[in-house]
């Protein structure tokens, strides 16, 4: 569909909080995002799984659509990470036998082991397009690990180098992208955390391993980085360690955090021509901002991107927040946004 969107539009960055009695969020919050499959982590049983995720899913869009979000997104009801599902149906991982790596907090965790050539087997996410499409009138957003960040969440046993390795994830990443938006959806965002993670490295391959994920896509794309979920990884640094590097990418908007971290918004500068994806909810804990709040951190932006350039969002997915919290500050997302929307629109009648 075409996206008729406000000044200022709302939506999630990706994530929304599962039910409990969908996934056993206790064990979810105890240990480190899930690089593999987890299916110990469902609290329904495997034949009726996929019902209960779809209902989960209903729960999700509503709740986005009664909070007066923009663009919705299916809140990643069917996934025990926003990057395993996707990571682990791909050929060339050795599901039995995975491997070990360093997480970004410095830990170790069990990550998929690749031990052939990356290949994408089949669609991973496109049912979940073709609901969410079937169940909400709004614009729809749906969100997939990018290359980089996978390759880095995994353990190579098979690629001479990381170049090549990137290469074929990025190839994955660009048929799911294509069968996507083919099933229907309006924008596409790619999750890249690990280029803030390890900036050095990303240096080296991952604008280019993102550029091949685009390459030949039609419709409106998305880039996310972030500083990790809130609940893991506690502490923020005040500045992006790697982003101004994607200004020359094909990704049309950017989604960054800036609510927990108090950041400097004048680096946004350095992306002029792209959208901006603005976080501006902290998700450090379960306390929800006043719509003042929100509209005060959207307005920091302002000096540096054009209004008509921002979309407003969390800082980064919400799925660690009770479900009472990530409604209401979901509203208040949309309320601060509105704020901020009629005092623009004020001033160019004024005009």
């Amino acid at each position: 569909m075409a996206m008729t969107l406000p000044l200022l539009p709302t939506s999630l960055v990706g994530s929304y909080p599962q039910p409990d009695w969908l996934i056993d969020r206790q064990k979810l919050g105890s240990r480190l995002p899930p690089r593999i499959r987890l299916k110990e982590l469902w609290r329904v049983a495997p034949e009726w799984l996929e019902q209960a995720q779809d209902d989960a899913t209903l729960l999700a869009i509503r709740d986005q659509e009664r909070a007066g979000l923009d663009i919705i997104t299916d809140g990643e009801m069917r996934r025990e990470s926003y990057s395993n599902r996707f990571a682990t149906a791909l050929e060339g991982i050795d599901i039995e036998n995975p491997g070990r790596g360093l997480d970004r907090t410095g830990h170790p965790n069990i990550v998929p082991r690749i031990a052939g050539k990356i290949r994408r087997k089949h669609p991973v996410e496109v049912r979940d397009v073709e609901f969410l499409r079937k169940n909400t009138d709004r614009p729809i957003k749906m969100t997939v690990p990018g290359p980089f960040t996978m390759a880095q969440q995994a353990q190579n046993d098979y690629y001479k180098n990381e170049e090549e390795m990137l290469v074929d994830y990025a190839a994955a990443v660009n048929d799911e992208i294509k069968d996507l938006f083919a099933a229907g959806a309006d924008v596409v965002q790619v999750d890249e955390p690990y280029m803030q993670a390890r900036p050095e490295k990303a240096r080296q391959h991952a604008v280019m391993a993102l550029n091949r994920a685009l390459d030949g896509v039609r419709g409106t794309t998305a880039v996310h980085l972030c500083f990790g979920y809130a609940a893991i990884v506690h502490q923020r640094p005040t500045g992006y360690s790697f982003l101004p590097e994607l200004a020359d990418t094909h990704v049309n908007q950017i989604s960054i955090e800036t609510a927990q971290s108090s950041l400097d918004c004048s680096i946004l500068e350095k992306l002029r021509g792209k959208t901006i994806i603005l976080g501006v909810l902290d998700l450090s804990s379960n306390q929800v901002e006043t719509p003042d709040v929100v509209a005060a951190r959207i307005r920091r932006a302002l000096p540096f991107v054009d209004a008509h350039r921002l979309i407003v969002a969390p800082d980064c997915g919400m799925k660690y927040l009770s479900r009472e919290a990530a409604f209401g500050k979901m509203k208040a997302m949309a309320d601060g946004a509105r704020i901020v929307r009629a005092e623009l629109q004020g001033r160019a009648t004024a005009r």
